[in-house]
Order: C-alpha cells, then sequence, then structure tokens
C-alpha cells in the first residue's frame, strides 16, 4: 500500500506564488514517476506537470515558464513550484505516482485557490 501526502494549497492573489509537495511512503516501493493533476469544478482532470526519477519533465501547455516541477528521490518526494498564479489555476491539485511499474496511487488532493 501507498499513501501520498499533499501539502502546501491555499489561497493567494494573482500573480502570487505557491509551492506543493507530495511525498510517498509504502513498503518496498520504486517510484518511476511523479506528477501533479488538477480538477476544477465542473470540469475533468487535467495534467500539469510530471516528472521521472531520472528528471525528465513534462508540462501542460498552460503552465509552461510559471510552474515548476521537481523531486528528492530519497524522500520519495515531489514539489510544484507554482509562479505568477492566474485565477484560472484555481482548482484542486492531486498528486498522483506510478509505482513499480504497474501501480498508480493519488492523493487526497489539496485544494489552491486565485483570486482576481
Amino acid at each position: 500500500q501507498v499513501q501520498l501526502v499533499e501539502s502546501g494549497g491555499g489561497l493567494v492573489q494573482a500573480g502570487g506564488s505557491l509551492r506543493l509537495s507530495c511525498a510517498a511512503s509504502g513498503r518496498s516501493i520504486v517510484i518511476n514517476s511523479m506528477g501533479w493533476y488538477r480538477q476544477a469544478p465542473g470540469e475533468q482532470r487535467e495534467l500539469v506537470a510530471t516528472i521521472t526519477g531520472g528528471g525528465s519533465t513534462n508540462y501542460a501547455d498552460s503552465v509552461k515558464g510559471r510552474f515548476t516541477i521537481s523531486n528528492d528521490n530519497a524522500k520519495n518526494t515531489v514539489y510544484l513550484q507554482m509562479n505568477s498564479l492566474k485565477p484560472e489555476d484555481t482548482a484542486v491539485y492531486y498528486c498522483n505516482a506510478r509505482v513499480n511499474f504497474n501501480y498508480y496511487y493519488w492523493g487526497q488532493g489539496t485544494q489552491v485557490t486565485v483570486s482576481s
């Protein structure tokens, strides 16, 4: 069993910054990749950014140049630095991990609200 614990959401004004963290825990796990997705009210969940254990990254076009994903493999933790936030970034942000090549896990979600 793998648990993902997210932190760092909150309320911020447009143009501000937030940093999300997600720590994975479990026995005998190999993290292949981790990432962030988000879901706004009435919308489908969408990819924000992903990072592999080797450090390869992928971003949604809407966040390129503003968000940065990074990881600490020793801590099984992924971070999302969000700068120049916009009201349209408001959503619940979910952490995702691909573990042992065949299993996918989700965190409980953390709310990010950007006021105009």
